[in-house]
């Protein structure tokens, strides 16, 4: 099964070195401790959840904000707003831009959605992450380090691919969010030995491509 990746389209980048206190805190950030800021949006949110738990790997950087907007990139409250804004933040400029690096090369050559009908009308994103970092782990509740499988598709799509998925391999669902989630689609994480996060992964997708092609079987 090869699937036609679909690129996210990162559309802002900005960095404020000196930002102020107050803004800091407002979006979760310790102003003891973060003085500057890495902003981004692009138009898939869970390819920036990814991109942003790689920034943790390769700076001294802490992920402060990450949130998907309502009903997706599609329906984006502005030209540069897109399906997510995320920010991270540290002690040095220096470490947001290495953060911001890392980020962008992720969003640029590894996470994305894949077009699962030949259309670009059902997409999936059967991501798997060998080595969780600093951003991820936290919010999957594992240790640095473990391998997880991120898996998204549409509502119905994403109820058939999950279930394939859990019966492929020796995988534990860590979080499953029933649609509709902000963007109207649904998500699981599983973990278990990379070997079987990455068979869980291929079962979800190709499920989803066998929904996508016969829908009323």
């Amino acid at each position: 099964m090869i699937l036609e990746p679909i690129t996210p389209t990162v559309l802002s980048v900005r960095r404020l070195p000196n930002a102020d206190p107050a803004l800091i805190a407002a979006y979760g950030g310790a102003p003891a401790k973060h003085t500057s800021l890495g902003l981004v949006t692009c138009d898939q949110d869970d390819a920036m959840y990814v991109a942003l738990d790689e920034a943790t790997k390769h700076a001294p950087v802490d992920v402060i904000f990450a949130k998907s907007f309502y009903a997706g990139a599609a329906h984006a409250s502005g030209r540069l707003s897109g399906e997510i804004l995320g920010i991270i933040a540290a002690a040095e400029p220096e470490a947001v831009e290495a953060g911001l690096e890392a980020l962008l090369r992720c969003l640029a050559h590894d996470a994305c959605f894949y077009d699962a009908d030949g259309k670009k009308t059902v997409t999936v994103f059967p991501h798997v992450i060998s080595s969780l970092g600093e951003y991820l782990s936290r919010e999957a509740g594992l240790p640095v380090g473990t391998p997880m499988a991120y898996l998204v598709a549409p509502p119905l799509e994403a109820t058939i691919g999950l279930d394939a998925a859990l019966k492929v391999s020796e995988v534990r669902a860590v979080r499953i969010v029933v649609p509709p989630t902000e963007t109207n689609f649904a998500c699981a994480w599983l973990t278990g030995t990379l070997d079987a996060c990455e068979a869980a992964a291929m079962a979800y997708a190709a499920a989803v491509v066998n929904v996508a092609g016969s829908p009323k079987a």
